[in-house]
């Protein structure tokens, strides 16, 4: 009778309790979500100890798990002030029990991005509603949700190019998360042999970073990468030493070999202001130029360049996709006018701005491009569609050609690994409402956040009915389309609330990924 009655009890309260980790015993919070429903929140679990200035991340401290820490310290958003902390090294997990405690679960690893400049675990944060609260998506997936502080700005990817200053800190501190929820995610209920990476803009690129390491090799089974892979033109810096010494000089540190050891020693605000982007951009150099923070060969993490690496991604299964105007944030920064109603886009504008992207190649390069993105211009293109075109240009070079270059890579180097690719096409929310969208506004960088974070279903006043359907699952969804594989004729899905069979295309964008993949000097 008594085990009878724990069962019942179990059945009605589940949770996972106090869990023991490596680094000692952790609570969490249980909340109630239905009918036999519960879940588990571990907010602020610390997967190694306070890093060391430029160091990889190591050990591991002991912790509760009863709150949010502080993201890593980084720049504030209008680059005038600092804010949190170097003591960030945390993650957060929600566990569902749905009708008994969590067993052999899938777990979905959350990588959070912001130009490798700025960010945190759990995203911005609006009247105690969390951007990257993992609660929708393990309770509708029944998935354990893990989201990771890691380093960013010059405190996480400061590198000299060299054994002095080697970098990718914030990468390592990304692994050392990985790793820690390998070794004891069994004990919140979830399988280690069934992790999957997911993260969007510099995330995107580091879950493609992660599969690319060697140091990962076994403990990622599949991995999504939304607006940004290892390959977009921002994601490795080829000479990191320049940014350095711009940061040395700054606070006050010789650039000669004493540099390194004068860092290490200054003040790490000091290091964080002194680590800035540029956003004095124009057509003549955007604004993508400016990200001189990122990933570095440094013959550890990244032993090569990240397109000859994609063997040791050969067993993940991998998704990686853009939304069909991801360019659109940047775009509008270099050539401001594409989002006035008043003011005109200049042809120059777009010329100007194919000019830096293929600097390389002189003017020749830049007609050529020119060329390609006008061709079915009529003679007099009107301002909406030299606007998108503009918008075109940015998305392509950025994110989507990158994207479609690491996609065939993966299914070249693919030997149980899958290869699947998407387009997110749900227009923005704000298009033709507000300043600065434009009515003809696609789906922005960032849109797909608010989807895959389920707010429709969170913050159900905010959106209309059908931005529920914005899914391409079908389990419990309205949704009829079936996700092909990348390798059954470089076959996509386009994501869209009311997408259906039709939704399916193949060789995205084909002629601008020729393009500019045509060009060995490209960077991808």
């Amino acid at each position: 009778m008594v085990g009878f009655i724990l069962m019942i009890l179990c059945f009605l309260f589940s949770t996972a309790g106090v869990v023991h980790t490596e680094g000692g015993m952790v609570e969490g919070k249980n909340i109630r979500l239905g009918w036999s429903r519960h879940m588990d929140v571990f907010r602020g679990i610390p997967f190694a100890d306070i890093p060391g200035r430029f160091e990889k991340p190591k050990n591991t401290q002991d912790g509760t798990a009863m709150k949010y820490k502080p993201r890593c310290l980084q720049l504030n958003l209008i680059m005038t002030d600092t804010r949190g902390s170097e003591d960030c090294l945390y993650l957060n997990i929600w566990v569902p029990h749905q009708g008994a405690v969590a067993s052999n679960l899938p777990v979905m690893v959350w990588i959070y991005g912001g130009g490798f400049l700025v960010g945190g675990s759990m995203g911005a944060n609006f009247l105690d509603n969390y951007l990257y609260s993992g609660e929708e998506i393990a309770d509708r997936g029944n998935v354990i949700v893990v989201t990771l502080g890691y380093r960013v700005g010059t405190l996480g990817f400061l590198s000299t190019g060299d054994s002095d200053l080697p970098g990718n800190y914030g990468l390592w501190d990304q692994q050392a998360a990985i790793a820690w929820v390998h070794r004891n995610i069994r004990s919140f209920g979830g399988d280690p042999g069934n992790i999957t990476l997911f993260g969007e803009s510099a995330g995107g690129a580091s879950v493609s970073f992660q599969t690319l390491t060697p140091h990962n090799k076994g403990m990622i089974r599949r991995a999504i990468s939304q607006s940004g892979v290892a390959l977009c033109p921002w994601g490795v810096i080829k000479n990191p030493r320049k940014m350095a010494e711009e940061v040395a000089l700054k606070v006050n540190c010789p650039t000669d070999s004493r540099m390194a050891a004068c860092l290490k020693l200054t003040d790490p605000v000091q290091l964080t202001l002194a680590g800035t982007l540029s956003l004095n951009s124009s057509p003549d150099n955007p604004l993508v130029n400016n990200l001189v923070l990122s990933a570095v060969v440094d013959g550890d993490f990244l032993p090569d360049h990240p397109s000859n690496l994609f063997h040791n991604a050969a067993d993940v299964d991998y998704i990686a996709g853009v939304n069909d105007m991801d360019g659109h944030l940047f775009t509008a920064i270099d050539i401001p006018s594409i989002n006035s109603m008043l003011v005109d886009t200049d042809v120059d504008d777009l010329k100007r701005l194919l000019a830096a992207y293929t600097s390389d190649k002189g003017i020749k390069g830049m007609e050529e491009a020119f060329s390609v993105y006008s061709a079915d211009w009529s003679t007099t293109p009107d301002q909406e569609t030299v606007k998108k075109t503009a918008v075109d240009i940015g998305t392509d070079y950025i994110f989507l050609v990158p994207t479609q270059a690491a996609l065939y890579l993966h299914a070249e180097h693919a030997t149980t690994g899958r290869t699947y690719s998407y387009v997110f096409s749900e227009p923005n929310r704000m298009g033709g409402l507000v300043t600065p969208y434009p009515s003809w506004i696609g789906a922005d960088h960032a849109d797909d956040l608010q989807y895959v974070f389920g707010k429709p279903f969170s913050s159900p006043l905010g959106y209309w009915p059908r931005h529920r359907d914005v899914d391409p699952n079908q389990g419990g969804s309205k949704v009829p389309a079936t996700w092909p594989l990348f390798t059954s004729g470089d076959q996509y899905l386009e994501i869209h609330h009311d997408m259906d069979r039709s939704y399916v295309h193949q060789k995205m964008r084909m002629r601008f990924v020729q393009f500019w993949t045509s060009w060995e000097e490209v960077n991808l």
